[in-house]
């Protein structure tokens, strides 16, 4: 069975980490490269804990600095969630190690075009992509489909409307969801998988060094979050993209068209998902509604046990 190629696009992130040592793992999936941007942290922090994990699950790919900022908006981060490194709760051994010579926008236009048929999977801002499209739309052609995690057929995460990748740069978010190749793995999904103590538990009696990363940080994940939001397990958000990937079963999605607010009003940077068809308009993306959640945690314990002690 040919694998299927991908690119992450990135802001590490706890949730993106753990989407990462899924795909690199995956006997389904080959992992091109990561590209990163801002989000969780500033660049500067998400590209150091990008090179970190590639080195730390001994991936020899490259690592490509995107943007600094939205391209419109002022740009915000997640620290009360992530922490200051945007990985709290691990301490990574010091790597020798550095970027790609290129740039995000540059990498995936040199990937797409040598392998021409690609899996683009955002898992953090869509910044890097809308960047890339403006840049070179005729690797379009390229580009599989765009598996994201983004966006909510109901409410926000951080604020009433709207979810946090999406609301970090709208504009850009609405220039990706334009090209029709999106599907969208949504909060209506990602809240339902919910790391409870039994889960995290779980994973840790897998006993490798890739195990024992993903309990340290999703111990430190689960505590921020239930600091926030008095949530008892964390919703592993990222990851739904890398799953849906390797076993589409597990994840239930629906054909409708979408549209993002970028008026810059209280409903700025929602998803506006026309689930019922009410107002007859172009389908322009496949929208998650539904996930089997013990397959979902299978799906990454069996990620996580592909690793050797």
């Amino acid at each position: 069975m040919d694998k299927r190629k991908i690119i992450i696009d990135c802001d590490p992130g706890h949730d993106d980490a753990v989407a990462i040592m899924l795909a690199a793992s995956s006997p389904k999936l080959e992992l091109l490269a990561l590209t990163v941007e801002a989000g969780n942290q500033t660049l500067e922090k998400t590209g150091r804990n990008s090179l970190n994990l590639v080195n730390y699950l001994n991936l020899n790919i490259p690592v490509a600095l995107g943007e600094k900022r939205p391209l419109k908006r002022e740009p915000q981060t997640c620290a009360a969630i992530h922490g200051e490194s945007g990985l709290d709760g691990f301490t990574f051994p010091k790597y020798e190690s550095s970027y790609s010579k290129l740039s995000a926008v540059e990498l995936i236009h040199e990937l797409l075009n040598e392998h021409k048929k690609v899996t683009l999977v955002p898992t953090g801002p869509l910044t890097n992509i809308a960047k890339w499209i403006l840049t070179y739309p005729d690797d379009l052609k390229y580009v599989d489909e765009i598996v994201l995690m983004g966006g909510s057929i109901g409410y926000g995460n951080v604020s009433p409307a709207a979810e946090f990748n999406i609301l970090c740069d709208p504009e850009a978010a609405e220039i990706v969801f334009n090209t029709k190749k999106v599907k969208m793995m949504g909060l209506d999904v990602t809240r339902q998988v919910l790391l409870y103590p039994e889960i995290l538990e779980r994973m840790n009696k897998i006993g490798n060094r890739v195990s024992d990363l993903f309990y340290a940080l999703m111990k430190t994940f689960n505590k921020n979050q239930k600091k926030i939001f008095g949530f008892i397990g964390a919703p592993l958000h990222d990851p739904a993209t890398i799953v849906y990937l390797i076993d589409p079963s597990v994840i239930e999605l629906k054909h409708m068209n979408v549209v993002i607010d970028v008026t810059g009003g209280p409903s700025y940077g929602r998803t506006n998902c026309d689930q019922f068809d009410y107002l007859h308009q172009e389908k322009n993306a496949y929208v998650a509604v539904n996930i089997n959640v013990d397959k979902y945690w299978d799906v990454i314990e069996e990620g996580l046990r592909r690793y050797s002690k």
